[in-house]
């Protein structure tokens, strides 16, 4: 319940801002790492990756990208994620997390998420989706636009490990 009230309120700060950027920029959203939030003292592993969905969708209505895929019947679906952590987040500390699309081939989209707290790097989260229409998956182009991002070498390695999982 948490997450859905989380992605709520971000939809609903982020919608004043829609369409002002374009999708290749780096976005910053900030969130406040609540009680609910924490296991004893610190922000649990499975809330990290509640703020990244909460900063795709802010990333997403910033863009102008949101309310073409509602429209369209297009949503967006990770496939897999990859997460790093430096160090821990406290309880009622800032969150800053900077968002941007790391590179885009014909069928997935890979985004960057770094959490920092002030300008101390706390972790940083790879995500690699989809977007869908349907059963049908919809390149990334039509919807990012052309990715001029040359592929970074840790995909490939990561992209490795996952085929190794089958």
């Amino acid at each position: 319940m948490a997450g859905l009230l989380r992605n709520l309120l971000t939809l609903l700060l982020a919608w004043p801002a829609r369409a002002r950027v374009r999708p290749d920029a780096r976005l910053a959203c900030r969130f406040w790492v609540t009680p609910f939030d924490i296991g004893l003292r610190v922000l649990k592993s499975d809330r990290y990756l509640q703020l990244v969905e909460a900063a795709q969708i802010d990333f997403m209505v910033r863009t102008g990208l949101f309310a073409p895929l509602w429209r369209g019947g297009v949503s967006f679906v990770n496939l897999s994620q990859l997460v790093k952590f430096g160090r821990p987040v406290g309880v009622l500390q800032r969150v800053r997390v900077e968002t941007h699309v790391a590179y885009a081939d014909q069928k997935c989209a890979y985004f960057a998420h770094a959490f920092f707290v002030g300008d101390v790097p706390h972790a940083e989260v790879l995500v690699k989706m989809k977007f869908k229409r349907g059963s049908v998956t919809v390149p990334p182009a039509g919807i990012l636009g052309p990715c001029t991002a040359v592929r970074p070498r840790q995909l490939d390695a990561w992209n490795e490990a996952l085929d190794a999982m089958r």
